[in-house]
């Protein structure tokens, strides 16, 4: 195994084989344990009609369930929250997700208005703002928005980060990379879809092509068009398996150049950036 290899796998803590049974247990008594600890009382999710928001939107409502009827408190809740930018082309999707996880409330915000009203401030200033530039605004918008819900409900903001995300650093910095929890981390694409089929998801949430849709110019590109590598491959890497040369070095290349976005804030202590 190559020794960066190692260090990964060891620093995003996957493993080569699991038991969907024992770590939906293990995610779903984490966030209980975590809103217990906290006195908070609402679990809040932006879902996307993907497998990471569908698998860390299902371990939610079943953590509040299974608070209510633990302590007899009907304040705990979890809510699934879209956030279209206008339209969204899988709409479908996300309403099939929102119904197998029965998100106890649901509630929706077009980020539209401020993406552009955010937009047409800063080019205002003569700056010039990519699609990509805008993308990232996007995601930073439907972050924000879901803060908000969370403040206004004594809740916590839910993340779907997993391993073969973090490994290539494929979100947006402050954007869907910022939450509370992030009862999926550990995980590899592959290890959520096996919690999945455990749980009983609709086939298709899961079986899609992942996508972030965040590109007006490049609408619907496939994840693994922007990455440059598979995800069996990603997977198959973080499980400490043997992949080829050319996608070992694209992971570990993505990995080195994103280990800002796996950072808190860079102080004068830190030397990992030099």
């Amino acid at each position: 195994m190559r020794e960066l290899q190692k260090e990964i796998i060891s620093a995003l803590k996957v493993q080569p084989q699991i038991d969907p049974e024992t770590e939906i247990r293990r995610s779903v008594d984490f966030l209980k344990a975590y809103l217990k600890k906290t006195g908070l009382k609402t679990l809040v999710l932006g879902i996307s009609g993907g497998q990471d928001s569908t698998l860390a939107g299902k371990l939610s409502e079943m953590a509040a369930t299974e608070l209510r009827t633990e302590t007899q408190d009907d304040s705990y809740q979890f809510i699934a929250v879209r956030l279209p930018y206008g339209k969204q082309a899988d709409e479908s999707d996300a309403m099939d997700a929102i119904d197998f996880m029965q998100a106890d409330r649901v509630d929706r915000v077009d980020i539209k208005p401020v993406t552009d009203a955010t937009v047409a401030a800063v080019t205002a200033n003569q700056e010039t703002i990519s699609d990509f530039n805008k993308g990232n605004i996007k995601a930073r918008q439907r972050m924000i928005a879901q803060f908000t819900i969370a403040g206004a409900n004594q809740g916590a903001v839910v993340g779907t980060d997993h391993a073969a995300e973090a490994v290539t650093g494929f979100y947006t910095k402050f954007g869907d990379g910022a939450a509370d929890i992030t009862p999926i981390w550990r995980l590899n694409k592959r290890q959520g879809k096996q919690l999945l089929e455990v749980l009983h998801a609709p086939k298709h949430l899961y079986t899609k092509v992942p996508t972030a849709d965040l590109e007006e110019d490049r609408p619907s590109l496939p994840d693994e068009v922007a990455l440059g590598v598979h995800y069996d491959d990603i997977d198959d890497y973080l499980e400490g398996k043997t992949v080829s040369d050319k996608a070992a070095e694209t992971i570990e290349g993505w990995y080195l150049k994103t280990q800002h976005k796996r950072h808190l804030p860079v102080t004068v202590f830190d030397t990992f950036w030099k």
